[in-house]
């Protein structure tokens, strides 16, 4: 099971992951291990900040945590030798400005490694949890550098919306759902006892022209 969260800054989508995790490896037959992928390099006051407050959140919950700052697949690769469980994936933006600056990283080729990294630790996983960022719900810019990486993040968001059972965003620290293939029937506008001429959403494809929407 695929789960992506999204949110803005500081709109509670951290705490409600770690919470929807817990209860993916809780309820089952048996307790399922649960693992942490870190992705924030741990660089300057603010960064070091929030990798203290992230693990206060996790503590004595159980989380075994895997640093990875590039290239998902070695991850998904330290997950194979390991128990199977739940894992939470932390977070998205980071991975992507890794990928696209760090000399480690993927640079052109970031989105095509990423995504092959999450199909990898979706069959490396019972249960997949990845937090990203709303990337539109702040102003726009003009830095043209800024732009690619936003572009290359909304793309990764939509593609990974794509193959996710489940998405949730989090505003205000309210869980929306806008995904749940268990229940995507729900959203069609059926008249029972007369057949159904409702047709699902088409994803969008790209974002392309993407400062226009």
């Amino acid at each position: 099971m695929f789960h992506l969260i999204t949110g803005g800054s500081g709109s509670g989508k951290s705490e409600y992951a770690e919470q929807k995790l817990m209860e993916y490896a809780s309820h089952s037959k048996r307790n399922k291990k649960r693992y942490y992928i870190a992705t924030m390099m741990p660089f300057g006051k603010e960064t070091e900040e929030k990798i203290a407050r992230h693990r206060r959140l996790r503590a004595g919950k159980g989380f075994e945590t895997i640093e990875c700052y590039t290239d998902l697949k070695k991850a998904a690769e330290v997950l194979q030798t390991k128990e199977t469980g739940s894992v939470l994936l932390e977070c998205m933006s980071n991975l992507v400005a890794n990928e696209m600056y760090d000399p480690s990283g993927a640079g052109e080729n970031a989105e095509e490694s990423i995504l092959a990294g999450i199909h990898k630790l979706q069959k490396a996983s019972d249960d997949l949890v990845v937090v990203t960022n709303e990337v539109f719900s702040d102003s726009m810019t003009d830095n043209p550098e800024m732009e690619k990486y936003l572009k290359l993040l909304g793309n990764i968001n939509l593609r990974m919306g794509e193959m996710a059972d489940l998405v949730t965003e989090v505003v205000y620290g309210i869980p929306v759902e806008r995904k749940d293939i268990k229940h995507e029937n729900d959203n069609r506008r059926c008249i029972p006892g007369e057949a159904c001429v409702c047709k699902k959403a088409e994803p969008i494809h790209s974002l392309d022209g993407w400062g226009t929407m």
